[in-house]
């Protein structure tokens, strides 16, 4: 045996081969099946997407109780209805609870908007949803807040989705 090659059978390396080249093969397929599927998947995330609207600044600073406006100044009682005439507004009932967690500063010849979400046990689907709404349209019937801080508003503020 010296001058001879040794001898391995190749029924293993060959069939394992085979078979990696088969799974090759079907996930290939697999793919090419579903690349329509994704695809589609792929064109209506951008079309979720492209519905977000960046609307006009209402304001450009806001009155918060801390630097984040995570923190409610005060609760008000809504004293007429108010129809929300587009996303970044919400729809308030009369005699409503509103929490008000920011105050828009007016400016010159602008409206008074404040904004805040909706407290009701009748109207549960809105709770929690953030949104403008004209100040004439509640009356502060409770402060939390006394030091507040004045914030520039950004883009996000009025940011549709």
């Amino acid at each position: 045996m010296s001058g001879r090659t040794p001898h391995f059978p190749l029924k293993f390396p060959l069939r394992f081969l085979q078979l990696s080249m088969n799974t090759c093969t079907h996930t290939r397929s697999f793919f090419k099946m579903r690349h329509p599927l994704v695809l589609m998947l792929c064109v209506g995330m951008l079309y979720r997407i492209s519905e977000a609207v960046l609307m006009e600044k209402l304001a450009d600073n806001k009155i918060c109780g801390d630097a984040e406006c995570s923190f409610v100044l005060s609760m008000a009682t809504a004293l007429d209805d108010f129809i929300a005439p587009d996303c970044r507004f919400i729809n308030i009932k009369k005699g409503q609870k509103v929490y008000v967690y920011s105050k828009l500063v007016p400016e010159e010849g602008g409206g008074v908007f404040w904004s805040g979400s909706v407290y009701s046990d009748r109207y549960v689907d809105q709770m929690g949803i953030i949104g403008y709404f004209p100040a004439p349209v509640v009356k502060e019937t409770q402060t939390f807040r006394e030091d507040t801080v004045q914030i520039p508003t950004t883009n996000m503020d009025f940011f549709c989705a």
